[in-house]
């Protein structure tokens, strides 16, 4: 046991370094897979003088690389939704989420996006708004002040990273730091609690620098720089909460360098308060039992080391939930093709079996999500893994996954968080003797070989504990718990809290986190419980069985309407031309309530100044896409990221572009004015049909200008046309998309178009520059006549509304972030089916395909399509599309004849189609068919033929939602079964 003295890291850091001699808790015996578990939970065991290693500070989010972009469009747009949110993970007695980890941005890419810099040239004030995860903090701690704020870097702004490449840098890395944490204690009122000064995800922690961070922090003396806007009055509490700030270390991956480190150097122990460590659950095993190397996490947070002082030990960066769990549970990835549940591997019971085995292995009591909120447009890189989805603030849906009850299963039974100066607080300590894990693995965790999982937290004060089982195996398995040397009362009575998937006939949330059973020990003094296969439980002596917010259900999602705007770009409106409009004025758009003042108020600020001058929706993939001023005084969208802040070291190197709208607009024109303020240069592009990747070059089709009026035309970044006009301080950019026909417009003169043979149909808009600050203004994106503007749902292919017949392979398990919800249905059986309800004029395909797959559709039990052809493409795109179906509510069967399919989703087709649609066409093939006399040809080739005949002259009567698309379907179709008529024997 740890004896708690209390060196300050002064002191230590004259103290002798000791040899490492302490013992470490040992882990209990590993069990057998069919043997009941037993378990005591001693509360001898229970350390309450240890008060930073031990203590369970629950869960925390990452705000960082575009991943939280649009929450502040939530807020502006449906800001009930944004505070239930706040409420729904941070609010309570027992928040899910305690921690805001903040990765600073430098306007570049290096996961899924770009956050913007606070601090962009070495001049300019730091300005944390601009920032979602400062804001997102703001706001937490308005219903709960105690959460804590932690930031560190990955990528630098380059007016930094040119000094620290010269090895001159450190003055320049800490002013950034110093200069954005007073900006948002001035704005909101909390001071930063965590600071790492070294690079994230490291693998070569650079000790002098946390050093020499630490000591400049501590030492430090001014606070009155008119730069940071401080009052007189602020100064002084800015100043006594700066120095309180913490120092954490040093978040590497792959590697676990920095605990030895701090078991060596008796500096560097006294001046780092915790350590973390990303995507692994194990310590670090190598040498003698006794040597540094050897399980130095776990010395580090049980106290047992040469300085006998206990330390925070993170998970500090770890993914959620792969997928939604509305769909992995029709996987066919468990024994003999049998569902896993809400389990296996990147399942929620995986993520929690990732925080019980990093705390059984490495005495890890914080676990981060990267990210908990997905609030960025699907397709960049590792979309789908988090708890919560929130990716179209125009329809405020926001989904809550099932991971997010498994999460509340360590969250709600225990109390969390940060123990007090005082140490009475009453936080719980996790319990070591009472904690393990046997699954496989160290980051995608599989715990099919059943083997316990199991994790302990007990009230310091010795009166009650809870603890936490997975079993995420086939098998059921048996706990016995017993507790011994504890206060618990006079009622020995335990509850049983489960969470897994449904059993058949119920309600897909039906066993989500409930009451499942009340126990009371044996005459041997253990409560003895089954627990079901694919299932998390927790035991626990608490009386939550009355407690409200305990069994408080998840909000349910709101529909996902498409983006559809009026021409201000606020109000949903599918009457009018315009699907989306932005000036980047925002007079439609109304004041926002921000948090401040440590949680204490909140206060109302305009729609721009809420948000840093960010403009609405757009989710930045490289650049500093910022609304500013333009020569008129009106508001004008830049691009600021030039020559002098180009050079910086980003993992994901593009040139800056910016993404905008919705994945299910189809056929539309999109245009913007473009200009040049830069002297030095520039480049303006506008994309249409982007579905996923993070350059502007993934776009399917865009137009690119200069000032010299130099143009061109791409597909996905591939040159296709080339042409020059008049230099211009400007222009108007557009590009229109209606089937395959695709024409670029350079003030609004047509200069390229294309007809394109494998065509990509739906899709969002991109804004492009190359590194000069560019402007755009009065972005639009309208309707085309007498075409289908959009898809109005996505069907996933594991949707439990979605039947299956024959042989077929459901996969979610280390699922590509490329396909809707990280699964896919494959069969390349001939004869399976799979059966699709929706409601439209039609419904697309959509998965990665080879073009093999010949399909026979039916459509409400008539047949439409016999060996029908699909097409090679990439993931996210339609293999097969059907158009031409009357408006309203259908059932789709496709019957795979030959070759391989992969099904990743099905979108159905909106029957709002404006203006006239030419059905000459259709007529044409009605004449050239004629009147065929029935009784000349078999009964199965006339009934296709009717078919196609029927609907054909029903379209040309008038159809609702018919559009130029489905009228040469229908043709085809027709032609196509009057060339398969097949004549009767004489």
């Amino acid at each position: 046991m740890g004896m708690q003295r209390r060196f300050g890291w002064a002191s230590l850091a004259a103290a002798t370094t000791m040899a490492l001699a302490a013992g470490v808790t040992a882990a209990p015996a590993a069990h057998s897979a069919d043997d009941p578990v037993q378990i005591v939970v001693d509360g001898n065991d229970v350390r309450a003088d240890n008060v930073n290693g031990l203590t369970y500070k629950g869960l925390g989010l990452l705000s960082c690389n575009s991943t939280s972009n649009l929450l502040m469009d939530y807020k502006a747009e449906h800001p009930e939704r944004y505070w239930q949110l706040i409420r729904v993970l941070f609010g309570g007695k027992s928040p899910l989420i305690n921690h805001v980890k903040i990765e600073m941005g430098s306007d570049t890419n290096t996961s899924t996006g770009s956050d913007p810099a606070t601090m962009r040239t070495r001049d300019e004030l730091a300005d944390a708004s601009r920032s979602p995860g400062f804001q997102l903090a703001a706001d937490a701690k308005t219903v709960n002040p105690r959460l804590k704020v932690s930031i560190l870097r990955w990528v630098m702004p380059q007016w930094v990273q040119s000094e620290w490449n010269k090895g001159t840098g450190t003055d320049e890395m800490y002013r950034w730091y110093k200069e954005t944490i007073l900006d948002a204690y001035q704005k909101y009122g909390y001071m930063v609690d965590y600071v790492n000064p070294d690079t994230n995800e490291t693998q070569k922690p650079d000790i002098s620098f946390i050093k020499w961070y630490k000591n400049t922090l501590a030492n430090d003396t001014e606070f009155s720089d008119s730069r940071y806007g401080l009052t007189a009055r602020q100064q002084k509490s800015a100043a006594k909460a700066y120095h309180d700030i913490k120092i954490v270390a040093s978040d590497e991956n792959t590697t676990k360098n920095i605990g030895p480190a701090m078991l060596t150097d008796t500096e560097l122990f006294g001046m780092v308060d915790a350590v973390g460590y990303h995507y692994t659950t194990d310590d670090r095993l190598d040498g003698t039992s006794d040597s540094a190397t050897y399980r130095p996490y776990t010395k580090l947070a049980t106290g047992d080391n040469t300085y006998g002082q206990d330390k925070e030990v993170w998970y500090s960066e770890g993914v959620g939930s792969f997928g939604w769990t509305d769909y992995r549970v029709s996987n066919t990835e468990g024994p003999g093709g049998a569902s896993t549940g809400i389990g296996g591997v990147q399942s929620a019971l995986d993520v929690a079996n990732r925080s019980v085995k990093s705390y059984a292995n490495s005495k890890r009591t914080h676990y981060i999500f990267q990210p908990a909120i997905g609030a960025f447009y699907e397709g960049a890189q590792y979309s789908h893994k988090e708890l919560v989805s929130a990716r179209d603030p125009w329809s405020g849906s926001i989904h809550y996954d099932a991971a997010v009850y498994v999460m509340q299963h360590f969250t709600q039974f225990a109390k969390t968080g940060w123990e007090n100066d005082t140490n009475t607080a009453g936080i719980w300590r996790t319990v070591p003797e009472a904690s393990y894990s046997g699954v496989s693995g160290t980051e995608n965790v599989d715990g099919s070989n059943g083997a316990p999982s199991y994790m302990t937290l007990a009230d310091p004060a010795k009166k009650d504990f809870s603890t936490i089982a997975v079993n995420d195996s086939d098998r059921t398995k048996s706990y016995r718990i017993k507790a011994e040397n504890m206060a618990l009362g006079g009622d020995p009575t335990m509850e049983v809290w489960e969470t897994r998937a449904a059993d058949p006939g119920q309600a897909y949330d039906a066993n989500f986190k409930h009451l499942a059973a009340q126990i009371r020990p044996d005459s041997d003094g253990y409560y003895t419980y089954t627990v079901q296969p694919r299932s998390i439980v927790t035991f626990t002596t608490l009386d939550r069985s009355s407690d409200k917010a305990t069994k408080q259900r998840l909000p349910e999602s709101a529909a996902r309407t498409v983006l559809d705007t009026d021409v201000a770009g606020k109000r949903h409106d599918t009457h009018d031309s315009v699907l989306y409009a932005d000036d980047f004025g925002y007079k439609e758009e109304g004041r926002v309530q921000v948090g401040t003042d440590n949680g204490a108020r909140k206060v109302s600020q305009s729609y721009l100044a809420s948000r840093g001058n960010q403009p609405r929706y757009l989710v930045d993939q490289t650049g500093a896409w910022e609304v500013g001023k333009g020569p008129s005084g009106d508001n004008v969208l830049y691009q600021y990221l030039d020559q002098s802040m180009k050079d910086t070291g980003a993992w994901n190197r593009n040139t800056p572009n910016t993404t905008v709208g919705d994945f299910r607009w189809e056929n539309y024109r999109a245009s913007v004015d473009v200009s040049f303020p830069d002297p030095a240069g520039g480049l303006a592009t506008l994309g249409v049909r982007q579905q996923k990747g993070m350059a502007a070059t993934d776009a399917a089709y865009s137009v690119g200008i200069g000032p010299s009026g130099s143009w061109t035309f791409y597909r996905y970044g591939t040159a296709l046309r080339t042409g020059t006009i008049a230099a211009s301080d400007g222009y108007r950019l557009a590009v229109e998309a209606k089937g395959a026909t695709v024409t670029a417009y350079v003030d609004g003169q047509a200069v390229a178009g294309y007809q394109d043979p494998t065509p990509v149909t739906e899709g969002r808009v991109k804004l492009g520059t190359d590194f000069h600050t560019t402007a755009f203004d009065n972005l639009r994106v309208e309707k085309v006549a007498g075409y289908t503007p959009y898809a109005t749902t996505l069907t996933d292919n594991m949707d439990g509304s979605v039947a299956y017949e024959g042989t077929w392979s459901r996969n979610a398990s280390l699922g590509d972030a490329m396909n809707w919800y990280r699964s896919t249905s494959t069969s390349a059986t001939a004869g399976a089916t799979v059966t699709v309800p929706f409601r439209g004029t039609g419904i697309d395909v959509i998965g990665g395909n080879d073009g093999s797959a010949v399909l026979d559709v039916l459509v409400d039990s008539r047949p439409v399509a016999r060996n029908a052809r699909t097409t090679a493409t990439d993931k996210r795109q339609a293999t097969y599309s059907l158009r031409g179906l009357p408006d309203g509510r259908h059932t789709a069967t496709f019957t795979l004849r030959s070759g391989k399919i992969v099904l990743d989703a099905f979108t159905a087709l909106s029957g709002d189609v404006d203006g006239p649609v030419d059905t000459t066409p259709l007529r044409t093939a009605l004449d050239a068919v004629g009147s065929p006399d029935r009784s000349d040809y078999t009964a199965d080739s006339w009934a296709d033929f009717a078919t196609a005949r029927t609907a054909a002259r029903a379209a040309v009567r008038g159809q609702k939602g018919l559009d130029v698309l489905g009228v040469g379907q229908l043709a085809s179709r027709l032609v196509d079964a009057y060339d398969r008529l097949v004549r009767t024997e004489p």
